[in-house]
């Protein structure tokens, strides 16, 4: 028999806590291990609405089950009041191939499994010690990135910057008082990246926001708006400076993640030495910063990660009935 759980319930089974850190870790490591089975991100594009759909799965060897995610990004839905993004989430049996339930997340386990990627690519990449962290996008995915770090690094301060300067005040306000830190708006985004030494880009942006210029010794970026053909947060220049180029999966960030512009001014190809973060969870790797160092990490999503989170939430939902 198939249930449904809804978005209030998956948010008092799966928390901003390290047991959903280390589920998402896991599945970079899966990944790395070659214990994946995920196939590549089917994408419509709806543009007379400013939309798309995307379709995310992967099968972990092992697992009992799988997630196939219906995923949708309408990014007009702020005039009407609306979330940017929701998503579906269907818990597909290993064993028998059955539907075993839905998970009417709204968004939820997405935007908690992309904002856990981010802390865990902070875990092994940015610098041990942060004053500030920087946020560009006052949304909703700009809001778990900040909650996530927290779990991987300590800081003094936040600098936000937004498009709209009332969406920023807002986004200012709230996280200051939830996380009890200072948050600063800033004038610019450049403000937010010379201010800061770990600063995550979380915009549907088409044209490049943060210039090369801008990138200073010890900086790292974790750049998470880019996952379709087309979309640019950072300057193409950002990935020569870098001294570090890391993603979630080469194959899939080369065509729609910040590398595909790396690829289109043809200094960046399949031999490129671009390690994927699972290297580094599953241990295969190791990385030492220097003082010097410019690391920068192009986060796509992958449906391993909707895996992960579905199975974590399906594991808490049983330990509750038994």
């Amino acid at each position: 028999m198939v249930f449904v759980l809804e978005e209030a319930q998956l948010r008092a089974l799966v928390k901003f806590d390290n047991d959903a850190l280390h589920i998402v870790e896991k599945a970079f490591a899966w990944t790395a291990e070659g214990k994946v089975d995920m196939p590549p991100i089917m994408h419509m594009s709806v543009p007379e609405n400013n939309g798309d759909f995307d379709i995310k799965s992967a099968y972990v060897k092992g697992l009992d089950m799988l997630a196939v995610k219906l995923g949708s990004g309408f990014f007009d839905n702020a005039k009407q009041g609306l979330p940017n993004c929701g998503s579906t989430m269907a818990v597909m049996s290993t064993k028998t191939g059955f539907c075993q339930a839905i998970l009417d997340e709204n968004g939820y386990l997405t935007d908690l499994r992309t904002g856990m990627a981010g802390a865990v690519a902070a875990k092994y990449l940015a610098p041990k010690t942060i004053d500030a962290v920087g946020i560009i996008g006052a949304g909703v995915q700009g809001r778990f990135q900040l909650e996530c770090l927290r779990l991987v690094r300590d800081f003094n301060k936040v600098y936000v910057h937004s498009r709209r300067q009332e969406q920023a005040e807002e986004y200012a306000a709230e996280m200051s008082a939830k996380l009890d830190i200072e948050v600063i708006v800033a004038a610019s985004a450049e403000e937010v990246v010379r201010s800061s030494q770990l600063v995550v880009t979380t915009t549907p942006s088409r044209e490049a926001i943060i210039k090369a210029e801008w990138l200073h010794p010890g900086l790292h970026i974790t750049a998470m708006g880019a996952d379709v053909g087309g979309k640019q947060e950072l300057e193409t220049d950002c990935l020569k400076k870098a001294t570090l180029l890391v993603c979630d999966r080469a194959a899939q960030c080369l065509k729609m993640g910040e590398l595909q512009h790396g690829v289109a001014a043809g200094f960046i190809s399949e031999d490129s030495n671009i390690v994927e973060l699972g290297e580094y969870a599953s241990g295969q790797k190791r990385f030492k910063r220097s003082a010097d160092d410019i690391t920068i990490c192009d986060l796509t999503g992958m449906g391993v990660q909707d895996t992960a989170i579905a199975y974590l939430a399906m594991e808490k939902y049983k330990a509750l009935q038994s």
